[in-house]
């Protein structure tokens, strides 16, 4: 569905995004993920034809961005930018009106169904509306056409929790019907929910890209332990991070065996401990910083 090998774009000379190849699969839900100003919409961008590569190559159904007759392409596609800029003084249902006349289908009963599912009061002014719901407008009108493929720039933000979870739902359902989902995501937690497989990006690079239940079984352990009254914290030789000691509890990220951190509890006088598994963000948090070593 995408792919881009060896892809570079600078501004000038800064730096968007640097040397990156990747593949999204037919069918399934693709995290794009990384913190803000790591490139990723700078690559949603240049897959959507709006900025040129520095170098390298781009194409979407095999199809190279750079072409220049993309509207075949385009038809398939639903995009949801990071920011959404409407025509203030239109209501919201003659917006959708004005965008369903460039589709060649009739998008009145999805366009209803999603309205229905996020709540969405489709009488009101465009300008009356609150930033979370201008992005449910985003989101039906990316989702109006039942596109083959989704892409979807920070999709959530300005989403109460209550409208995420319709929205996770509704990307569920999209993946049921067959299509595709590329979608860039600062909020790892999400990941961790709705993915097939991530895609992680720093500054400009792809360090790695895995399966979601792959890294939901790394061996990475978060340890709460609480030690008796006055007692030292003895870490050994065990590899650490995140690690915090205050008042005689002790927290950090463990990676290892589990013989080896049974070994390291035993050799500290506890009064009490946990041991469970940390979430997609703290693994990810250590991840960078292996990285920076």
């Amino acid at each position: 569905m995408i792919q881009t090998v060896n892809f570079k774009k600078y501004y000038g000379k800064n730096r968007g995004v640097e040397d990156l190849t990747l593949h999204v699969k037919a069918g399934e839900i693709y995290g794009f993920v990384g913190p803000n100003g790591a490139g990723k919409s700078t690559t949603i961008r240049s897959l959507l034809g709006m900025l040129r590569p520095t170098s390298g190559e781009l194409s979407i159904f095999g199809r190279p961005c750079t072409d220049r007759n993309l509207s075949e392409v385009k038809d398939r596609i639903g995009y949801l930018p990071s920011e959404n800029h409407y025509y203030d003084r239109l209501r919201v249902k003659e917006l959708f009106e004005y965008a369903a006349g460039y589709r060649k289908k009739d998008c009145s009963g999805k366009i209803r169904e999603l309205c229905e599912i996020l709540a969405l009061d489709t009488s009101r002014l465009i300008e009356d509306l609150s930033f979370g719901n201008k992005k449910k407008v985003g989101i039906v009108l990316s989702m109006m056409h039942e596109p083959e493929l989704l892409v979807l720039d920070e999709p959530t933000v300005g989403l109460d929790p209550l409208m995420q979870n319709h929205f996770y739902d509704l990307l569920r359902k999209e993946k049921s019907r067959g299509a595709t989902v590329f979608f860039s995501s600062h909020i790892l937690s999400e990941v961790q929910r709705l993915c097939d497989r991530v895609g992680i990006i720093k500054e400009g690079r792809l360090i790695d890209e895995k399966d979601v239940k792959e890294l939901r079984q790394t061996q990475y352990k978060k340890v709460f332990i609480k030690l008796i009254n006055g007692t030292p914290f003895r870490p050994g030789e065990a590899e650490l991070t995140e690690l915090t000691e205050k008042s005689g509890e002790v927290r950090f990220i463990y990676q290892g065996n589990a013989g080896d951190l049974t070994r390291l509890l035993a050799s500290n006088e506890i009064a009490d401990f946990s041991v469970t598994e940390p979430d997609l963000e703290e693994v990810f948090m250590h991840y960078y910083r292996e990285e920076e070593k």
